[in-house]
């Protein structure tokens, strides 16, 4: 008999269900990767759905990543686009992070190394900027392209990226990621000592603060050209931004936004 994770459906006869074990034809687990902030977190949920504690995960991702020249398995992030997937109980880690490299390896061809090259930006730094994307845009498409070009500006022009999810990122990390992220980010949070936030340091910060989907690294890839330097989100329209290259126009949606925060009480 093969160890595994079977479902037997009501009515299944002893021959059947003895030959599904002895065939090792399991029950496939569904696991969607969301936009965790780390690696760790991902593996925590992941493990659940293997005959692995998530100790054990970590630690052979660990072992990737330093085969790899990595540090870690958090330098990984980048491998693990979100989306939903399907794999065995009895999956290894070597086998799970096979997937996900082959998925990258597909990914990246030769037209978009091509737009890579283009940009002059490293690897590292587009996946930086997808993750500022994807958490500026909470995943939807509709404006990626839009806000992708917005920090092409900033950064071209050597301004901080003033990013409010690299805030949120600096605190939670500095808080080793426990408890729930902030909310609303104040004055105070702007002055967390970290090379992810972008309003302290300037620059692209090193590495992702979470892990993208495609479609916002081909926003990168693909940015919009625009003039805009300024966004906000737009209270009347939740979900999306108000884009500007005004600081005086910027000010006055800020204000509006602020007014809205406060009127909803969130703190």
């Amino acid at each position: 008999f093969q160890a595994g994770r079977y479902r037997i459906k009501s009515g299944t006869n002893n021959t059947d269900l003895v030959n599904m074990i002895k065939a090792g034809n399991q029950t496939e687990n569904t696991f969607r990767i969301g936009d965790f902030f780390t690696v760790y977190q991902m593996v925590g949920k992941v493990a659940k759905k293997t005959e692995l504690d998530s100790l054990r995960f970590a630690t052979d991702l660990n072992k990737i990543a330093t085969q790899k020249g990595l540090t870690n398995a958090e330098e990984l992030k980048k491998y693990f686009f979100i989306d939903t997937y399907n794999f065995f109980w009895t999956v290894t880690p070597e086998e799970f992070f096979k997937k996900f490299e082959d998925q990258y390896n597909a990914f990246w061809t030769a037209e978009r190394k091509g737009k890579e090259q283009s940009l002059g930006l490293s690897r590292d730094q587009i996946y930086a900027l997808a993750s500022l994307v994807y958490k500026e845009t909470g995943g939807k498409p509709d404006e990626m392209k839009t806000v992708a070009g917005l920090y092409l500006n900033r950064h071209q022009k050597g301004m901080k990226l003033q990013s409010d999810p690299t805030v949120i990122y600096a605190v939670s990390k500095a808080n080793n990621f426990q408890g729930d992220p902030i909310r609303r980010v104040l004055f105070k949070h702007l002055r967390e000592a970290s090379p992810y936030n972008t309003y302290f340091s300037a620059g692209i910060p090193p590495g992702p603060i979470c892990m993208v989907d495609k479609n916002s690294v081909d926003a990168v890839l693909n940015a919009q050209k625009n003039d805009f330097i300024y966004m906000c989100a737009d209270p009347a329209r939740f979900g999306f931004h108000k884009f500007t290259s005004s600081a005086a126009e910027h000010s006055v949606n800020a204000k509006e936004y602020q007014d809205w925060l406060n009127s909803k009480n969130i703190k």
